[in-house]
C-alpha cells in the first residue's frame, strides 16, 4: 500500500512530487482537467497510456485529500471517523 498526501495549496514542488509518485505506480496527472479551488487546485489522475481506456473515470484527488495505491488501483483514503471530526 503507497499513499500521497495532496496538500491545500499545493505548490509546484508538490505537483512534481505527485507526478512522480504517480508515474511509479503507472498513473499521471490528466492534463484535460484542470480544476482551481478555495482550498488549492485539485487533480485529476487516470492511468498512464495503453492502460487507459475510453470511458475510464480516473480519480480525483481534491485538496487535503489523500490518495491511496493498493497495487491495482487508485482511490481516496479513507480516515477513520474520530479524526475527521474536529477537536473540542
Amino acid at each position: 500500500m503507497s499513499t500521497f498526501e495532496w496538500p491545500r495549496d499545493a505548490s509546484c514542488e508538490d505537483s512534481a512530487a505527485l507526478e512522480q509518485w504517480l508515474g511509479e505506480h503507472g498513473w499521471e496527472v490528466d492534463p484535460t482537467v484542470f480544476m482551481a479551488g478555495a482550498r488549492g487546485p485539485a487533480v485529476q489522475v487516470r492511468r498512464i497510456g495503453g492502460a487507459w481506456q475510453d470511458g475510464e473515470l480516473g480519480l480525483l484527488i481534491l485538496p487535503g485529500e489523500v490518495a491511496e495505491y493498493d497495487g491495482g488501483r487508485m482511490r481516496i483514503a479513507t480516515r477513520p471517523a474520530a479524526a475527521a471530526l474536529p477537536a473540542s
